[in-house]
């Protein structure tokens, strides 16, 4: 089964972090990824740019309007994701908490199931 896992946190504290901080973080994660990735069970990861960087195109009377910034205004964001192909949900569970036990702060991970339209868009 195929498991999206997306990752909100606080996009301040995290684009505030100083190189050292980032490289050590992200040092971290790429240790919880890496038996994944050997195994063949892990997809495109991803972060996302700021949400000052984002685009909205919203359905409207006639035409799509296009608005500067994210949909939603809260203080967590989605900040990027992880696509997996692991046999339960108790495995995506299994990741997503070792994804937050190395990643400092408020971080929450989404468990979704989903579907590939394109085949060949994840690694099997």
């Amino acid at each position: 089964m195929l498991y999206a896992i997306l990752c909100y946190a606080d996009e301040e504290t995290v684009f505030a972090w100083s190189k050292e901080e980032e490289a050590a973080v992200m040092g971290r994660l790429y240790a919880v990824q890496e038996p994944l990735a050997k195994a063949g069970k892990l997809g495109p990861t991803g972060r996302l740019m700021p949400t000052t960087a984002a685009t909205t195109v919203r359905k409207g009377k006639d035409e799509p309007i296009v608005i500067d910034g994210p949909f939603a205004e809260t203080k967590e964001v989605l900040l990027g994701f992880y696509t997996v192909d692991v046999e339960t949900l108790d495995e995506a569970i299994a990741f997503s908490k070792q994804l937050s036990a190395v990643n400092p702060g408020s971080t929450s991970y989404e468990i979704r199931p989903f579907y590939v339209f394109h085949p060949g868009a994840v690694p099997s």
